[in-house]
């Protein structure tokens, strides 16, 4: 029997084949496609032809297909899925890709192919996609370093090879720490906490084998027992746990990760002419430099830090109130908050639930997107690489769009957090080609499935960014759907957040899981009238991860992250009862490769252009106006990276936004 990766496939829509694929078919996948790919770069650059668009970019485009199949399935398989073997390869390949990389971008014929096209890009007769798709693939070369020859070439390549292993090895040090973590409850632990946290506390325990409930580090489950156990000792055990992972001297710490990845990015962005990597990295986003990143976070860091300061001074009033003197400490807040919101807004977390199943929010997030761009949505039978994993054909007027795949549970074997991820683009060189893309989460399972708010908040995020890929209508999968500059890339999913609060949508997707009553009228507009309810804490906690993550890499890189880290939150003044959202050994946004590094600002950034998005929309009347959304989907969401991104903002919106907008949605705007 064939490699099934490297077979074609031929199921429906070409899915991969999910159960025939075993782990070790993976490493000769890899080896075969990355040989392929080899080739058929060789292949570029030794044309004795002359360049041109289509010998040149166009083959670029499709010269790694192979190995962009086998990575797709192993990397999200690897990330939501992980085995010893998937680990095991996954070190042994962050080497590999990364000297594969080096080879293609250091590859002087190559290059010297796509700088001629460059410096002649006037007299090509280019169209305006094949314009961007040149630029970028010039920019990316040279920020590759391209342009470097000898010693510091060779350099550059082993930096890039070391960075790849100790990225690798932060995500998997994390990945342990969560999976290892556990504490039994005793049925004395249990008081307090309401049923649905005690059965996502059970199912953990069903989950690791355990007798009974046990209390992990997965935020779906350790945030409500935050919220409501009244056991201080045990909230600050666990609290404590949560926010030191990878930071405690055993074989999962990543502080001598962080300090060797901070000094080669230094230097990686001196090699290339740059004073520090936060210049490098900024110089190819929207913000551009490090200054207009920290202007815009300190221009909304005092209105939150106002706002925290006097909701803590509310909650100490509660903690003397329960008799306890001393501080409010960071594993206080969210038990006095839940306490305050169910005293002043007369409802809790444990009342909104059951009007928030899974099943009942993914049909407003599908209800939503065919309302706003008449997507229409059929699910599949699978299977697919897990039994929890769903999925769904997507079409428009009958016609094919896309298929889309949820995982939605959180399990030993899946990282952290939520994400949006492709098994492949959408692109039409060499044939249309419709995407497969898929949302992520970490959601407890129960029998149903209830979510938190935030939690719902999170479900619309992650398919804001899966309608980015979906919608995509491009030729060239270098500037397909979410291959846009880091700090636009979160706007369609942010703004897709918006639809949560609008009423209509909660009026009728929001219903009990047992009898399908709508949520209460009172109990929605309490919902709806909350939404700016502790953002005080969220923001100082968000701000304080974006400006360590900056500071981290503007300047030298420390010789000790962590008294960098302490010496960045004093200089701001952090409040004592609130710590970072994401501390520096576990912030895998920053750490687990390029992505987010010096660039996790890029939420705020993008909130600011989604708030003022948003606007549009009330501004036309509806949140379901038919011409916003057919501009929002003509001018964003389908154009990809076909144009800077600044530019596509403008084609929608026709003017720059401003802070406000975001001040006034978090309910920070100082009274007048």
């Amino acid at each position: 029997m064939g490699n099934p990766l490297l077979s074609d496939w031929t199921g429906p829509f070409a899915l991969p084949p999910f159960a025939e694929i075993r782990d070790e078919d993976f490493a000769p996948a890899f080896e075969a496609a990355l040989a392929e790919a080899r080739a058929n770069v060789a292949k570029i650059a030794e044309n004795p032809a002359a360049p041109d668009f289509a010998n040149t970019i166009d083959a670029l485009e499709l010269s790694e297909e192979a190995l962009n199949r086998v990575a797709g399935v192993f990397y999200n398989l690897s990330s939501a899925d992980s085995t010893p073997a998937r680990e095991a390869l996954m070190r042994d390949l962050a080497p590999k890709m990364a000297a594969y990389s080096s080879e293609v971008t250091m590859n002087k014929a190559l290059w010297a192919r796509i700088d001629t096209l460059w410096q002649n890009r006037d007299s090509l007769g280019l169209g305006a996609e094949q314009a961007r798709v040149l630029d970028l693939y010039h920019k990316m070369f040279l920020r590759a370093g391209a342009g470097l020859d000898g010693d510091q070439a060779r350099r550059m390549a082993a930096i890039k090879e070391r960075l790849a292993v100790l990225s690798t090895a932060f995500s998997q040090n994390l990945l342990g720490d969560e999976r290892d973590w556990s504490r039994p409850l005793a049925p004395e632990d249990l008081e307090g906490l309401p049923d649905f946290v005690i059965e996502a506390a059970t199912e953990a325990g069903r989950e690791r084998g355990a007798e009974g409930p046990v209390l992990t580090l997965n935020r779906s489950l350790i945030v409500p027992f935050l919220q409501f156990s009244p056991k201080r000792e045990l909230r600050r055990i666990a609290y404590e746990a949560w926010t030191s992972r990878c930071a405690n001297g055993d074989g999962h710490d990543n502080i001598a990760n962080v300090t060797e990845i901070l000094a080669l990015r230094e230097e990686r962005a001196h090699l290339l002419g740059f004073r520090n990597f936060a210049e490098f990295k900024l110089d190819d986003e929207m913000a551009r430099k490090p200054e207009t990143v920290r202007d815009l976070l300190m221009q909304v860091w005092g209105p939150a830090k106002r706002k925290a300061e006097a909701d803590a001074a509310r909650l100490t009033e509660l903690m003397r109130a329960d008799g306890l003197n001393g501080e409010l400490e960071p594993w206080d807040w969210r038990y006095y908050s839940e306490k305050r919101r169910v005293a002043e807004q007369a409802f809790d977390e444990a009342e909104v639930k059951p009007y928030l199943s899974l099943d009942a929010m993914i049909g407003a997030v599908f209800d939503t997107a065919h309302r706003l761009f008449d997507l229409d949505f059929r699910e599949l039978p699978g299977p697919f690489y897990h039994p929890d994993v769903r999925g769904w054909e997507i079409t428009r007027k009958g016609a094919h769009v896309a298929v889309f795949l949820g995982d939605y549970f959180a399990r030993a074997s899946k990282r952290s957090g939520a994400w949006e991820t492709e098994f492949r683009p959408q692109k039409k060189l060499g044939g249309d080609q419709k995407t497969i893309v898929m949302n992520v989460c970490n959601f407890t399972k129960g029998s149903p499935c209830l979510l938190s708010y935030d939690d719902a908040r999170t479900l619309f995020h992650e398919f804001g960014h899966a309608l980015h890929q979906m919608l995509s209508d491009v030729t060239y999968p270098l500037i397909s759907g979410t291959n846009v500059a880091r700090d636009f890339v979160e706007l369609p999913s942010q703004l897709y957040e918006h639809w949560m609060e609008v009423p209509e949508v909660l009026e009728k997707h929001a219903r009990h899981y047992k009898t399908g009553a709508p949520m209460p009228k009172a109990l929605l507009d309490k919902v709806l009238a909350a939404a700016t309810y502790d953002q005080g804490f969220a923001t100082v906690e968000y701000i304080a991860s974006a400006l360590v993550d900056l500071d981290l890499h503007d300047g030298p890189a420390p010789a000790d992250p962590m008294a960098k880290q302490a010496e960045i939150l004093a200089s701001i003044g952090m409040p004592h009862a609130i710590r970072m959202r994401h501390a520096t050994p576990h912030f895998s946004h920053v750490f687990s490769g390029d992505g987010y590094s010096s660039g996790y600002y890029s939420y705020m950034w993008s909130e600011v252009m989604d708030a003022d998005a948003f606007e549009a929309f009330r501004e036309a009347g509806s949140a379901f106006d038919p011409a916003t959304a057919k501009s929002l989907e003509d001018n964003i969401l389908s154009k990809g990276g076909s144009a800077p991104a600044d530019q596509l903002w403008l084609a929608f919106r026709g003017k720059q936004p401003g802070v406000e907008a975001l001040l006034r949605g978090r309910g920070l705007l100082d009274p007048a």
